[in-house]
């Protein structure tokens, strides 16, 4: 008996070949009806034998195309209408309230692959081939439903060719969004200058020119890539000049995970990512011989290595032996560049040549980095591959924007069990990326057709982005709820493992606005998703300069030594006078003693900074963190001791004085210890600190849970001393597993926090 069913599909189901599978699905069944993409997902109707449509369902659970995630799938049945045929829809964009899960940008697949370098096949050497299982999504979408009209593919129009295999069920092509060939699609061009160079092979000819030493810019897929041979050091030097960047680590692609490993020790599971669809950069730990450019990673343990994941990059790469520089092409704080023009206007008169395209570049995004901890993946940065594939919530939440901390940007919006957290949109110091970041909002509320019920912001007054969410806050007359930094960080975490109820949050970072208006950053919290109590930190000391002690760790030291230890400073500069000259130390001891521009910070952040000082490390850096990567590379793990520290039961709950610790440091340096010693002692005194304050806080408030948040846990060997420590006496670990522990996960934390906090608002109204 036949009957008829209506349907409806959320998750991740358009951009990814799932009407084409559901086309090809049907005639197994003999069941006719129609499909299209919608505002809420993808839509059906089916008619046929009702076990028959029982059996597609079922098989729709089990085998769907590589790309898909259902979420939730909505059936109603009906009376047969007398349907004799299955056809694909136009899109339908009715819906008062839409619900989509957008595609990330997919790393080229292996069959798109094999034509590539197939002669015999239409699409041989192509460097836009791809299929309904890879290729670009998210940055060349402009609107939802996911059609090509609806993308910056609307540009070229399909050949004949290329439409047959649009409209050929069988084809793996067949609606493929992005669809294009040779004949009808984007373009390749090597330019000099602003003078295009006419050549039969622009790419070939880039790799020739990268053999011999040139740099060039390249467009990729979410932005352009200033490239060179990474073994070629006089290139990488000019790239590091016209980066203006002195020691920030460059990221390098190589061909194959067999060239890595000539570089690099390359775990199971760091491989398995290295060859993952999403291709991200993966920090792995250096070998002691290598011929790259000492320059690409000064004083870092670690490279960071991608494979091609364009059909572009795989052609560059091919048979040349080149180990390439991929960095991003921007200049310090600023956005990443996605337009032709702005590609020619900043950097055409600094490089050699620059391979374009003119498929356009709608959405701006970063290469993804990660690490592996032990046998964790830990992300540094969640952007190209993975966003804006959403988190799943542990409930329903309302509609908020949450507009995210100043630097290490992300935005995230949440709706129904989703929260979709943004690419990587950097720091917001510059007009640039001020600019670019109010984009990409504008660009996500467009595609999510997002209304916000409520704003959500950082607790600091001066962020850029707090002035923005009372800004929108007027303009779509919601609430604005203001949470602080810390709080937010736990609360990503906790949303990220779906936990309930109260748990020990241990935050460690750089800096984050306190309640009581110092600068925190070394926090032990009692956090419910609503509220939190701060139960410990570490000791407060001033923070001479203000931002100007981020970039001087020096200044760090000095304060740490007259905090703790009362010493006058003359007795200081002994200890720094290879270093600093004898009227910086005055000015700096005048500047805390009359409190000039000298807040009061509790930073692990800024503890790593003054140990690194002191040891000699690194008075200066060229970027926040610069001194606690070289602090970890030097540790070793046969060091087992730490340092004696004082935890002091105060007002404000147990503060950690760590006065003892710098004492004995100088007395290692006296005795000359091996600075590998002192760092990684160092380290195990702040794994006992955290598990000695959770421990405390245990046993006074019966919580077993410890979630672990904050920039200083993208620390490998902190991370994994830290869980092993408080698994072996039975805490529950929690750690961030979809997003960075570092500031890009405050965005989330604030939405989690401000959807509650409405709603019990209004709760008691």
């Amino acid at each position: 008996m036949k009957t008829r069913f209506k349907v409806t599909i959320y998750g991740i189901v358009q951009g990814v070949g799932f009407r084409p599978f559901i086309h090809k699905l049907v005639k197994n069944y003999h069941i006719y009806g129609w499909i299209r993409n919608s505002n809420r997902g993808v839509e059906m109707e089916i008619e046929g034998n009702k076990f028959d449509c029982l059996k597609l369902f079922a098989e729709l659970k089990k085998n769907t195309p590589p790309l898909t995630l259902i979420e939730k799938i909505k059936i109603k049945e009906l009376p047969p209408l007398g349907f004799s045929e299955f056809i694909i829809k136009e899109s339908n964009s009715d819906h008062k309230h839409p619900l989509i899960l957008m595609p990330p940008d997919i790393s080229i697949c292996q069959d798109c692959l094999r034509e590539l370098k197939d002669p015999s096949n239409r699409r041989y050497r192509y460097p836009f081939i791809n299929c309904t299982n890879c290729g670009p999504r998210f940055t060349i979408i402009k609107d939802m439903p996911y059609d090509r009209d609806n993308t910056t593919m609307q540009d070229f129009s399909m050949c004949r060719d290329c439409l047959e295999e649009y409209h050929n069920l069988v084809d793996r092509r067949y609606h493929a969004e992005a669809n294009a060939c040779p004949v009808c699609g984007p373009q390749i061009y090597l330019y000099k200058g602003e003078h295009k160079i006419n050549v039969t092979n622009p790419i070939l000819e880039a790799q020739n020119r990268l053999k011999k030493g040139q740099i060039g810019v390249i467009k990729g897929l979410g932005g352009f890539h200033l490239a060179c041979d990474a073994q070629n050091r006089e290139a990488v030097s000019r790239i590091k000049n016209i980066k203006k960047r002195d020691q920030k680590p460059f990221a390098l692609m190589a061909e194959s995970v067999v060239k890595i490993k000539k570089f690099c020790f390359v775990s199971a599971l760091a491989e398995r990512f290295l060859e993952g669809r999403e291709k991200p950069i993966v920090l792995l730990k250096k070998k002691k011989a290598f011929n790259l450019s000492p320059d690409i990673a000064p004083g870092n343990a670690y490279l960071g290595f991608m494979l091609p994941y364009t059909p572009l990059h795989f052609l560059l790469l091919e048979k040349s032996d080149l180990v390439l520089v991929m960095t991003s092409a921007n200049f310090s704080d600023e956005p990443i560049i996605i337009e032709n023009e702005d590609a020619f206007q900043k950097l055409s008169k600094q490089v050699d040549f620059l391979l374009i395209h003119d498929r356009k570049i709608y959405n701006r995004c970063d290469d993804s980095v990660l690490k592996i901890a032990g046998n964790l993946p830990i992300f540094i940065r969640r952007s190209r591959g993975y966003a804006p594939f959403p988190i799943l919530l542990p409930k329903k939440s309302k509609s908020v924007l949450a507009l995210g901390p100043e630097e290490k940007n992300t935005v995230c919006i949440t709706q129904d069990r989703y929260a979709f957290p943004s690419q990587h949109l950097g720091d917001l110091k510059k007009s640039e990326s001020f600019q670019a970041y109010q984009e990409a909002i504008g660009r996500l509320m467009k595609v999510f057709q997002f209304e916000p019920e409520v704003i959500a912001c950082d607790l600091h007054p001066d962020y850029l982005s707090t002035h923005y969410a009372q800004e929108l806050s007027e303009q779509f007359k919601v609430p604005l709820i203001k949470v602080q930094h810390h709080h937010a960080h736990i609360a990503s975490c906790m949303a990220e493992n779906h936990i309930k109820g109260k748990v020990i949050g241990v935050a460690l970072d750089g800096s984050g606005f306190g309640q009581d208006g110092s600068i925190w950053g070394g926090e032990f919290l009692i956090v419910s998703t609503k509220e939190f109590t701060r139960v410990g930190h570490l000791k407060y000391t001033a923070l001479p300069g203000g931002e100007q002690a981020i970039l001087q760790p020096w200044r760090m030291a000095f304060s740490y030594l007259y905090s703790f230890s009362g010493w006058e400073a003359d007795s200081i500069y002994l200890i720094l006078k290879e270093r600093r000259l004898k009227k910086d130390i005055h000015l700096l001891q005048q500047m805390v003693d009359k409190n000039i521009n000298s807040p009061l910070t509790s930073s692990c952040g800024r503890l790593f900074d003054a140990v690194a000082s002191l040891i000699g490390l690194r008075d200066e850096v060229d970027f926040e963190g610069q001194a606690a990567m070289e602090l970890e590379a030097l540790c070793q793990p046969k060091y087992k001791e730490n340092y004696k520290y004082q935890i002091i039961y105060e007002n404000t709950g147990w503060v950690v004085d760590s006065g003892e610790m710098f004492n004995q440091i100088i007395f290692d340096l006296e005795r000359k210890a091996s600075l590998n010693r002192i760092a990684t002692q160092f380290h195990n005194t702040i794994t006992d600190i955290i598990f000695s304050q959770c421990v405390k806080i245990r046993e006074k408030f019966h919580i077993n849970y410890v979630v672990l948040s904050g920039g200083v846990f993208q620390n490998s060997f902190l991370l994994a001393q830290t869980i092993k420590r408080l698994k072996e006496e039975n805490f529950k670990v929690m750690i961030h597993k979809k997003l960075p522990p570092n500031d890009a996960c405050i965005s989330l934390g604030q939405a989690i926090v401000a959807d509650i906090r409405i709603r019990s608002v209004r709760d008691h109204s």
